[in-house]
């Protein structure tokens, strides 16, 4: 019985090698509503560079993949649409600073539904009684609403804007609510306005004194960490970079 032993221990650490390498090839990213598109497209050109990893996407308004990650949910990379958020998630431990990197930029506008006949320049005229209602991001939760009210603070506009905010819960469903016509004007980002461009027309791009940055990092409790680092590394890569770029993302 004694030569069966050994076979029976390494056909045994055989099958926990697999299954351990089957675990660290899928990786669980979390990124800003806005990444949709390029992270789908990302995943794809990442999952065929390594063979053997799987990428699981989860998209949302930056603010409620921090509180899901607060919650417990297994995350092992986040993006972040601002750095306010980014910030949250190393102040709660969920990051650690030293993993954190921008990766792109982007662009606030304005966007009207295609067919819109108003003809808006600038934000003072949003205070027009013919706008009743405007698509913003909830500012507690979704970063592209907290650059619409610092925007609209700044030009000393938004207590006579937001009575006609209508809240949403991430930039796509801003995106949504003006290109089915059902609000008359919406703040989105630029990529977002590029990928509906059949149904919704930029009015002016929104002037900021801040820059839209993105940060990525992997999480401090990330089960697959080397595999992150990978994926972030692709991210930043040309191949990426290039992805990102087709989309209308700015280098960072």
């Amino acid at each position: 019985m004694r030569p069966t032993q050994p076979l029976l221990t390494m056909t045994a650490l055989a099958a926990l090698l697999a299954s351990h390498l089957a675990a660290a090839g899928e990786l669980t990213v979390s990124a800003a509503a806005s990444l949709t598109n390029a992270f789908k497209d990302i995943a794809q050109g990442f999952e065929a560079q390594y063979p053997g990893s799987k990428v699981l996407l989860n998209f949302g308004a930056s603010g409620a993949l921090l509180q899901q990650m607060s919650k417990g949910a297994p995350v092992d990379v986040f993006a972040s649409a601002d750095q306010e958020t980014m910030d949250s998630a190393v102040k709660d431990g969920l990051v650690k600073a030293a993993d954190r990197k921008n990766f792109v930029r982007n662009n606030l506008v304005l966007i009207v539904p295609a067919d819109s006949k108003l003809a808006l320049a600038r934000l003072a005229d949003l205070n027009r009684p013919a706008i009743q209602k405007v698509a913003i991001g909830n500012p507690a939760s979704v970063p592209v609403g907290r650059y619409t009210q610092h925007a609209l603070e700044t030009a000393k506009l938004w207590a006579n804007i937001s009575p006609k905010a209508i809240n949403t819960q991430n930039v796509r469903q801003s995106l949504d609510y003006v290109a089915r016509g059902e609000v008359d004007a919406g703040f989105v980002y630029g990529t977002d306005a590029a990928i509906m461009k059949d149904k919704v027309r930029v009015a002016f791009e929104v002037p900021l004194d801040t820059v839209i940055s993105y940060p990525i990092a992997r999480t401090a409790n990330s089960a697959n960490g080397e595999e992150a680092r990978r994926f972030i590394a692709y991210v930043l890569s040309p191949a990426g970079q290039t992805v990102l770029a087709r989309y209308g993302f700015q280098k960072p």
